[in-house]
């Protein structure tokens, strides 16, 4: 198989299992709200399904993305800062497995047990960091002309979703959270699909991806 097609196949079956398993373990568990419950609440520990959630919803999420990620690595058209912000997306899988390994106490309070503390840690580091990262993709090259409305877009993007973050924490929108936070998910899958169809291959071309390769590989990673 092509890498451009594994990487999109990564990335549609990454997307399919995401929605599958929100459905899914919104259904079974007792109490849910895909409007106010955050989605670690799936596992939270004590609950119904709270292990079967973990292991078998965020933890293969999290290598899905993982697994997307390494594999677009040596075809994304990113350079400079916007490999940075490439790089930082790797906070998301963290994430996901940080849910799984540091599951939140019972409706995600702001305190709680040792496992909640590591949890907001995790959650507050990952979607800065998650921000930071739509930001810093701005800065691809080729965002010029026509394509420069994804300069906007991903700007745009990273301060909606700081933005989201900061709503889903306040007390008088609790009845909201699992929607805000839905809505962050959308944002990060938006900038997962333009990664997967507009910067893989590059814009210029095939043959100019193998003349960088090239380059890339006589200066041993300089100019990155």
């Amino acid at each position: 198989m092509e890498r451009t097609t594994l990487v999109r196949s990564l990335l549609v079956a990454t997307l399919a299992f995401w929605v599958g398993f929100y459905a899914v373990g919104g259904s079974i568990k007792p109490g849910y709200s895909h409007l106010s419950s955050y989605v670690s609440e799936l596992n939270a520990t004590g609950t119904a399904w709270a292990t079967t959630l973990g292991f078998a919803g965020f933890l293969p999420l999290a290598l899905l993305l993982a697994a997307f990620l390494l594999a677009a690595a040596p075809l994304v058209y990113v350079r400079g800062t916007s490999r940075v912000g490439y790089l930082l997306l790797w906070s998301q899988p963290i994430a996901f497995l940080g849910v799984v390994f540091a599951p939140c106490d019972p409706g995600c309070p702001a305190v709680g047990s040792p496992s909640q503390a590591l949890h907001n840690f995790i959650g507050l580091v990952t979607y800065f960091a998650a921000g930071l990262a739509f930001v810093l993709l701005s800065f691809a090259p080729g965002l010029t002309g026509r394509a420069g409305i994804w300069r906007h877009l991903l700007r745009a993007a990273g301060v909606v979703w700081i933005a989201l973050f900061l709503f889903m924490l306040q007390p008088q929108l609790e009845d909201w959270r699992g929607l805000l936070q839905r809505g962050a998910d959308v944002l990060l899958a938006m900038v997962l699909v333009f990664l997967a169809w507009q910067r893989i291959p590059k814009p210029r071309g095939r043959a100019h991806l193998r003349i960088d390769r090239s380059m890339a590989a006589s200066s041993r990673g300089g100019g990155n």
